[in-house]
């Protein structure tokens, strides 16, 4: 990572620390260093690139809350499909014809 990179993600760790912002760190792209912070009603995900470039994308909350019954759509949007299939399977009945 070049220096003004590193720099400018140093200066961004110290100011949360400071702030006592919570904090993780993550490596997802070669040239990145993402640092996520989630604090009420938002997470944060902040990528510092090797050449200095900064990316911040941010989710927000609606504040709408839901109990475990949103777990089957959360599953149904976002299992991996060979997961589906394998459910189909499982639940199919077959017939055969003589």
């Amino acid at each position: 990572m070049k220096s003004h990179g590193f720099s400018k993600l140093v200066t961004f760790l110290n100011q949360l620390e400071q702030e006592k912002i919570s904090y993780t760190l993550a490596h997802h792209r070669d040239e990145t260093i993402m640092v996520n912070v989630a604090v009420a009603g938002e997470r944060w995900e902040v990528e510092f690139f090797e050449d200095g470039s900064v990316e911040v994308e941010r989710f927000i909350s609606s504040g709408e809350m839901n109990g475990e019954e949103v777990f089957s759509e959360l599953f149904a949007m976002y299992s991996e499909p060979e997961n589906h299939s394998a459910k189909v399977t499982q639940n199919a009945k077959f017939t055969t014809t003589t």
